[in-house]
């Protein structure tokens, strides 16, 4: 009998006796692709598979180990003028410590440009406006040396956010016998420090009542997260400059401009401080007359910012004061700018002014005498006309006590340079006289001819190099460049401000700061406030 199971579907495999052997048979499947062939098919994938598995293990150890590679000769790349490292005569300083700001806080940003005094002058306007709207001031660092010029908001914050030496700090290693890498090509050319290593901002701060945060000109919304604080596009008003003189600021409402101004728009101090956005973004502050102040409040702030601008680097000062030391500690001074822009231009005309300034007003020497002088010394044949000396309106307007007379005799302990005048009324010109000049060599410079021969014991800085040794241990702690060659403008200044008397060149913000400020407070004047 013959058994069926036509309606039995096995889920093993049956045995099958045909003819004295043994057939393993697979068990009919209802589902659809179970047959025998499709099984055969699966089992020949399988090792392709297992191929695949294996390729893409093999792909991904070497990304791996290309990555590795990568940043492993980057390392060697970054790190290979190590060896030659010095160690760093000053420690890093950290960005300064801020307390805990409130979350109601607000915040004054600007950008920066230009060389020092430029820089300066943006920052005592950003100091007074900062105070006049009570708000916390983003201070960028002091850019010394190659400059930024001004150019448009978008593109100055981009020099800014872009001009850093991050990604750089192989290049101060490079030894000298190693050609300069083409991305280290400039690297000495300018340096940052923080505007606390020249002036006392702390002391201004206290003052006037501000509060400060070191700002490295990176991006301000990405910058203050270092402080746990979150900036959104709504909290930013953003006054975007499309030339230099763009805005002004009035700190009266019924205030209007002449038409003569150079400021295209005028924004109002009062209507600023009701602004609700948390940070108020302006481009360059740069120029004296930038701020229009009326009100006595603003300006006695503004006369304790620029007083509190004098330069107070204990190094500086050192070496300042050891050339007032082999000047004899009484000398007259004289700024005269003749390298750039206007400045070189004018430089004849410039320089027989401030020399009849010197030879007339401060020596003494009467008209005649002078004009005798000057056309004896004079490579020029024909008769010279009397210069015309514009009176100093600013200064008259904030006059102080007569300064003591000059003595009839010097003694510098410095050797001076010819002869000295031994004619009665040309003794008066054996004062020793110290010249700031950015002439890069004024001894041999046709321009300075007529000092030469009208000063015995005429200096410039040149002559102290012995005395400026102590500068060339300044390294820079950011950058490791030396800071001594972008200090000496610094040095400069303060050497001339040391003078009994001080004569500068019309226009110049050096000698402007020289005259106003640094001169007058060494002397206990009250400075003079221009714009």
């Amino acid at each position: 009998m013959m058994l069926e199971y036509s309606s039995y579907t096995f889920q093993s495999p049956s045995v099958t006796l045909e003819k004295g052997a043994y057939r393993m048979r697979a068990p009919r499947s209802t589902r659809p692709g179970s047959s025998l062939s499709q099984s055969l098919m699966s089992a020949k994938q399988s090792p392709s598979r297992s191929q695949n598995r294996r390729l893409a293990i093999l792909i991904a150890v070497l990304a791996f180990a290309s990555l590795t590679c990568f940043f492993f000769a980057y390392h060697l790349f970054t790190t290979r003028f190590a060896p030659y490292a010095q160690p760093n005569p000053h420690p890093a300083d950290a960005l300064p410590k801020v307390n805990p700001l409130a979350p109601d806080t607000k915040y004054l940003s600007y950008f920066p440009h230009s060389g020092l005094h430029n820089q300066r002058i943006a920052l005592e306007n950003a100091l007074v406006l900062a105070q006049q709207l009570n708000r916390t001031l983003l201070v960028p660092f002091l850019r010394l040396g190659k400059p930024i010029r001004y150019v448009s908001f978008e593109k100055l914050r981009r020099f800014l956010v872009l001009g850093s030496k991050t990604g750089l700090e192989h290049c101060p290693l490079v030894p000298p016998r190693v050609p300069t890498p083409d991305e280290c090509s400039g690297y000495d050319e300018w340096t940052f420090i923080p505007w606390d290593q020249l002036v006392n901002l702390h002391a201004i701060g206290e003052k006037i009542g501000v509060k400060m945060i070191q700002w490295d000109g990176s991006s301000v919304v990405h910058y203050m997260k270092k402080f746990h604080i979150n900036l959104f596009e709504a909290d930013i008003l953003t006054l975007q400059d499309s030339g230099p003189y763009d805005f002004r600021f009035l700190d009266t409402l019924d205030d209007v401009s002449p038409t003569r101004d150079k400021y295209l728009y005028s924004i109002y101090i009062p209507a600023l401080v009701q602004a609700p956005e948390r940070l108020v973004q302006i481009g360059t502050l740069f120029g004296s007359s930038r701020l229009k102040l009326r009100q006595g409040v603003s300006k006695s702030v503004r006369r304790d910012v620029r007083s509190g601008m004098s330069f107070m680097n204990p190094d500086l000062s050192h070496v300042a004061d050891t050339i007032y030391e082999a000047l004899g500690a009484v000398y007259i001074g004289a700024h005269l700018r003749v390298g750039d822009g206007q400045f070189k231009q004018r430089s004849a005309d410039n320089a027989r002014t401030i020399w009849w300034k010197l030879v007339h007003l401060v020596c003494g020497l009467d008209l005649e005498e002078t004009l005798a002088l000057e056309q004896q010394l004079s490579p020029f044949e024909e008769d010279l006309d009397l210069p015309l000396i514009q009176p100093d309106v600013p200064s008259l307007r904030v006059p102080h006590p007569p300064l003591p007379p000059l003595p009839h005799t010097f003694k510098p302990k410095i050797r001076c340079r010819a002869p000295l005048h031994t004619s009665p009324p040309l003794q008066r010109l054996n004062a020793p006289l110290y010249i700031a000049t950015d002439s890069p060599n004024p001894a041999a410079d046709p321009l300075f001819s007529i000092y030469l021969q009208t000063f015995p014991c005429i200096f410039f800085l040149s002559d102290f190099t012995s005395r400026l040794t102590p500068l060339d241990g300044l390294i820079n702690p950011y950058d490791q460049v030396p800071l001594k060659g972008f200090l000496i403008p610094v040095l400069d200044a303060m050497v001339l401000a040391r003078a009994r008397e001080v004569v500068i060149t019309d226009g110049s913000t050096f000698g402007a700061f020289v005259k106003d400020v640094l001169w007058r407070r060494h002397w206990g004047f009250e400075i003079v406030q221009r714009g």
